[in-house]
């Protein structure tokens, strides 16, 4: 159970955890077993139990699995391990993605990275590796499972939004991790290119105009037909909801995805890209 500390910043993910150790609870005393039984029931120890169920510890996704065979909850205990999961994220990777789960078309633009939804796990480590002052081994962890958990809303099979991606050159150039690292994210970006849902263009470093040099952003494009934009900076990250900054960040994005190589360049652009790296 090591890393699974409950280090909760904010009083909804604190809610939840609430809810989920008390429904542990519940199940355990309505089986009739003791902290002791259950945990030699399930394989842990009663020092453990006791500290989940005074809110200490947070459950792992097998201690769930665990309790709901062995307490017969035919998987409704089970059920509860994706809003474990996400309580474990940051508020603010919670709130984007809640942003994401509602829009229609989510378009990006990046000159810094490969942009999060595309990041393959060891470039994700490494880009989380860069930080200085570095993450410890727990934040890091943390910071990665909660930015490939993101990543389902690009492969899930189910209705998606329409998804725009522009990135610079330099960050297709910019070997994160090593050479096998890069590969392996350029054919992951290869693969998503080709997706139906999917536009990805490259700005190329040789193009005489770049209206990106203010530094990367996202604009999503929700159901009910407003819009909010993302932009981060060093410390910094901010929504932006004013109708006239939203439209601002829209007609800058037009600009830039008519400065960058159309969709089938891009491939094209990124495959030879990829037979030199």
């Amino acid at each position: 159970m090591s890393g699974w500390e409950t280090g909760l910043d904010d009083e909804e993910a604190g809610a939840v955890m609430r809810t989920v150790v008390r429904q542990l609870k519940l199940w355990r005393e309505a089986a009739g077993l003791t902290q002791a039984e259950f945990g030699a029931a399930i394989g842990y120890g009663e020092e453990l139990v006791s500290s989940v169920e005074r809110g200490r510890r947070i459950p792992r996704p097998e201690y769930l699995d665990a309790a709901d065979e062995v307490l017969g909850a035919g998987g409704k205990i089970a059920a509860m391990k994706r809003d474990v999961a996400e309580a474990r994220y940051p508020k603010k990777v919670r709130d984007v993605q809640r942003l994401e789960a509602e829009a229609v078309e989510i378009c990006s633009y990046n000159n810094s990275v490969i942009d999060g939804l595309l990041q393959t796990e060891p470039y994700a480590r490494a880009v989380f590796g860069s930080r200085r002052p570095p993450f410890t081994e727990e934040e890091l962890e943390q910071q990665l499972a909660a930015r490939l958990a993101r990543q389902e809303i690009v492969s899930s099979t189910t209705a998606k939004p329409l998804f725009s991606f522009v990135l610079c050159e330099a960050t297709l150039r910019r070997l994160i991790g090593g050479k096998m690292v890069m590969r392996g994210q350029l054919e992951r970006l290869l693969d998503v290119a080709r997706l139906p849902n999917v536009d990805l263009q490259v700005l190329p470093l040789r193009s005489e105009e770049n209206s990106g040099l203010g530094g990367l952003f996202r604009l999503l494009k929700l159901k009910d037909g407003t819009a909010v934009g993302l932009s981060e900076a060093p410390l910094i990250s901010r929504v932006l909801c004013n109708p006239k900054e939203t439209t601002v960040l829209d007609m800058r994005y037009g600009i830039i995805r008519a400065q960058a190589l159309t969709p089938r360049e891009s491939l094209t652009f990124i495959e030879k890209l990829r037979g030199e790296t």
